[in-house]
């Protein structure tokens, strides 16, 4: 039932308001009933929707003079349980409702599977809603709060349905104040609290709790600040909690910044650190993709935070960034520009920044290269070769020109001034700025000498032609330089898209290749053209690996050597490696290294794993012997010690009791010792098989005879019409004697456990049904696991064997055991099996194989 709605109109959403706590007990519901309260005291009309005192009597005190509305009963598995009336809240139509525990999960039956889920419907029809939720109940948290208490919550919530609303109120308490509430027995019953204070309630427990619920609720207010800041278009920094940019260019005076910044931002309790790179949008960024890979790593493993960011004004781009993170702290480096370099292009990133900056604090660090870097170049860098040329054409080409067009002709001074410019240009694309330059100022003269009124003479007559000359000057001086840095460009655009197609052809191939470290070695020698790439240790020279093209080797090759972490080298040889590439074979060791690092770990943890196995065998061995395997010794010890006994005389009545008790001790012991010889046997591989056709309406009543009731309520079904199957006549009798066993202890009372049997195509499925209470989906593979007994408190019912042992025969006999349900409540044993030929199948497979001999096509055969 729903709110009757005018048509037409639309309902206002309800508020909702969380009580968060840090554990249970902190007094969330105390808290949720005062503010109910206050609210109706106010005039607001406020029902109880759902509440959980759990017989505390001053929770229960505050639901006095509130409207609680009626729960519903429904009905589960012949239990009755009462929930939250949706439906009669909406038609009460309140202005404020009371729903407690947020994460409950609904009794199945109602149209919603979580309480969050009613209460987005009581929200939806303009509800106000007051709830309460533990942050153990948070979908994010629930691995982490696991880890910490060692108990798995099966009640969650989505982080979204909290983050959405519009109040959340932190209830808190400090561990020992919430141990003594709990002694006083303010919280638990008396029988439950000394358990509660040693498990879950520990400080360890409570404080780590409180620390998860005061971090999340910080980030909230986090994110309202900046939703708050950005709708009310806020750009200045507000300091409430320090945070700090580093700003990485890849350079090697990375490390030190980052340090620096991380020693500022731990000066402050819960400050940040966030490294930030700006990279080109071009993508032609010349930083080194080995340090920053590195410098990542430094960063993490501060603490840190690492961002990429893409900008072509660096100082823009970064200030950007450190404003949408309210940063209030900037660490740049000094620059590593010497005193010429920065004389000649003007004012840096770090100084720039500095006047940019307003409201944050920016930190300059000076490194140990400063002023270190390289005097600025005019133009690309060439071979010597077209570094010759170019400077030859811009010498030689103006006066070729000039004695090419001093011939009679039509062509006036400004024809004659473009063809000059057109040669000025095609020098810029040979050699570059330089040669430009060179050719510019050579054919200015040589145009004024030999074109200009009056000729032969630097005199030049007219003021236009003064004027002229200069524009030709500045335009084949700016025209050379435009060429030069487009050519310088488009040759960084090239080698940037050849390095990202091999960059992304590297992780391509190392993702899809089963061994990283041969696919990246391969990759590194096709990548450079080399003849082998080997990686060496560094301590003693061993090759750990190697790619090799093969054939004879060149006479004069060379290696190049780059480090791969602190213990190994990289070595590739052939031919000589332009320094160009080193940028891109940095980030292939720095791929190597992180493969070579991932193999060290997958060997250790291969190594450690049968330790482990073992040692958890080891140790659930110990425990089955210590008890299972002594319960029933034991019981034969004593009956036969009792007969042998010359102080009591037995009756034959009493002597026949006390023989049957040691006999089926007896049995019971051979039966768990011949089980974990199986298991021994199973895990070592030593089991041998003896595979035949075997019908199951035959393998049945022998398997029934090994029960500890042969008696047993087993009803067999369509046994004898199953096709017969392929399996070893012993092994499958233990396996549907241990499968019967168990379904037996779980059975309903008086139900028999059924036993069918079905072919299809060439398995056949055995399925051994009880009516017990099942086995949740969650809990389906451990109920395979060795020395377990998932919730019996039985011990004498044996070491937890029986279905390990029984999975593991059925997949040695080339079959598989499963679980499913079974339909109207209780558990389905699936064991599925190779069938066996029929005789008829393999008379049809004789005469096909005798045909086939004979010449005759199989396929006409069947045609």
């Amino acid at each position: 039932m729903s709110r009757d709605l005018t048509p037409g109109t639309r309902v206002r959403r309800g508020r909702l308001r969380v009580y968060l706590g840090s554990a249970p007990g902190v007094g969330k519901t105390y808290r949720m009933l005062d503010e109910a309260r206050r609210r109706q005291e106010r005039g607001a009309d406020v029902v109880v929707g759902f509440i959980e005192c759990h017989g505390r009597r001053h929770t229960e005190n505050m639901l006095q003079g509130l409207d609680v509305v009626p729960r519903l009963t429904r009905t589960y598995r012949d239990t009755e349980f009462t929930e939250m009336d949706v439906d009669a809240i909406l038609e009460r139509k309140p202005s404020v409702a009371l729903v407690d525990e947020l994460a409950h999960t609904n009794v199945p039956g109602g149209r919603n599977a979580k309480r969050w889920q009613d209460v987005e419907e009581l929200l939806s029809a303009g509800v106000d809603v007051i709830t309460t939720v533990n942050i153990q109940h948070l979908e994010s948290l629930n691995d982490v709060v696991r880890k910490i208490t060692g108990i798995p919550q099966r009640e969650t919530v989505p982080d979204e349905v909290v983050r959405r609303a519009d109040q959340i109120e932190l209830v808190d308490m400090a561990p020992q104040a919430l141990r003594r509430r709990m002694a006083h027995g303010n919280v638990y019953k008396a029988e439950k609290v000394d358990a509660a204070l040693s498990n879950y309630f520990r400080v360890g427990n409570l404080t780590a709790l409180r620390e998860l619920a005061l971090l999340w609720v910080a980030g909230r207010v986090d994110e309202g600040l900046r939703d708050y800041r950005a709708s009310h278009h806020i750009d200045r920094v507000w300091e409430t909690r320090e945070r700090v940019v580093v700003a990485l260019t890849g350079g090697p005076e990375g490390e030190t910044l980052i340090r620096r910044a991380a020693r500022i931002a731990d000066r402050t309790a819960g400050g940040d650190l966030l490294a930030v790179h700006i990279t080109r949008s071009d993508g032609l960024a010349g930083a080194s993709p080995g340090n920053l890979a590195e410098q990542r790593r430094l960063v993490e493993t501060l603490g840190g935070s690492y961002h990429v960011v893409v900008g072509d004004d660096i100082p823009t781009a970064l200030l950007a960034f450190a404003r949408a993170h309210d940063a209030t702290q900037l660490v740049l480096g000094t620059s590593r520009r010497g005193r010429i370099n920065r004389f000649l292009t003007g004012p840096g990133i770090g100084e720039t920044t500095v006047d940019a900056s307003e409201d944050i604090d920016v930190h300059m660090v000076t490194h140990e290269f400063t002023g270190r870097g390289r005097l600025p170049t005019l133009g690309r860098r060439h071979s010597r070769r077209r570094t010759a040329a170019g400077f030859t054409s811009g010498l030689v080409l103006p006066f070729l020109l000039t004695a090419g067009l001093s011939q009679p002709h039509s062509l006036n001074l400004t024809t004659v001034a473009l063809i000059f410019q057109l040669g000025v240009v095609a020098v810029a694309l040979l050699g570059g700025a330089f040669s430009a330059l060179m050719a510019s100022l050579i054919a200015s003269l040589l145009l004024n000498y030999y074109f200009i009124p009056p000729v032969h003479t630097f005199t030049i007559a007219e003021p236009n032609n003064v004027i002229a000359l200069v524009v030709f000057a500045v335009v084949a001086l700016t025209v050379s330089t435009v060429v030069d840095h487009a050519g310088r460009l488009t040759s960084r655009a090239a080698r940037a898209t050849a390095e990202a197609e091999t960059l992304s052809t590297l992780a391509g191939s190392v993702l899809r290749g089963a061994d990283a470290l041969p696919a990246l070695l391969e990759k590194s020698r096709t990548a450079f053209g080399m003849e082998s790439v080997a990686l060496l240790d560094r301590a003693g020279g061993e090759v750990l690996a190697r790619s090799d093209a093969g054939g004879e080797p060149a006479p004069d090759r060379q290696s190049t050597e780059v480090p791969v972490g602190p213990d190994a080298l990289l070595v590739l040889t052939g031919r000589r490696l332009p320094a160009a590439d080193m940028r891109v074979l940095t980030a292939f060791a720095a791929h190597v290294a992180a493969a070579l690092e991932r193999d060290r770990l997958a060997t250790v943890a291969a190594e450690i794993e049968p330790i482990k196995a073992a040692d958890r065998m080891r140790t659930a061995l110990l425990a089955a012997v210590s008890h299972d395997l002594r319960t029933p010794l034991a019981a034969a010890l004593a009956s036969i010690g009792s007969l042998r006994s010359p102080d009591v005389e037995f009756s034959d009545e009493d002597q026949a009791e006390l023989l049957d008790l040691a006999d089926a001790s007896l049995v019971k012991l051979t039966r768990l010792v011949d089980n974990l010889l199986d298991m021994s046997r199973l895990q070592a591989g030593a089991l041998t098989l003896h595979l035949a056709p075997v019908h199951l309406d035959e393998v049945l009543p022998r398997a029934m005879d090994s029960l500890a009731d042969p008696d047993a309520p087993v009803q067999p079904l369509d046994l004898d019409t199953a096709p017969a199957v392929l399996a070893d006549p012993p092994l499958l009798e233990r396996v549907l004697a241990n499968v019967i066993t168990n379904a037996l202890r779980h059975n309903a009372p008086g139900a028999p456990v059924l036993v069918t049997a079905s072919g299809h195509l060439d398995r056949v499925e055995i399925r051994v049904i009880d009516r017990g209470p099942g086995i949740a989906a969650e809990e389906r593979d451990r109920v395979f696991l060795p020395f377990q007994r998932l919730g019996d408190t039985d011990n004498t019912a044996g070491v937890g064997l029986g279905l390990a042992l029984s999975r593991g025969l059925a997949e040695a006999m080339g079959g598989t055991l499963d679980v499913e349900d079974t339909p109207g409540g209780g558990t389905t044993m699936l064991l599925t099996l190779p069938a066996a030929e029929s005789e008829t199948d393999r008379e049809s497979a004789a005469e096909a194989g005798t045909e086939t001999e004979s010449g005759v096509d199989p396929g006409e055969v069947t045609a």
